[in-house]
């Protein structure tokens, strides 16, 4: 059980940061506000982030892209 807690807390930590990211880029809160932490039985953590709008996921590429560079 604490497996499973420890991977719930890292799975909402997860979408937190990535909800916080998403409205850095100015992404609509009905994008981001979907995003839903998810963790199985065995207490691995995810992020459920289902269908992005393309031009949301060109923006997170770009992001990503910038970042990399910036290192």
């Amino acid at each position: 059980m604490q497996a499973w807690r420890d991977g719930r807390a890292t799975a909402v930590q997860a979408t937190e940061a990535l909800r916080a990211a998403l409205a850095a880029l100015g992404v609509r809160e009905s994008v981001w506000g979907t995003l839903r932490p998810v963790v199985t039985h065995k207490g691995k953590a995810y992020v459920h982030v289902g269908m992005v709008p393309a031009d949301v996921a060109e923006r997170v590429a770009e992001a990503m892209k910038a970042r990399e560079g910036a290192q």
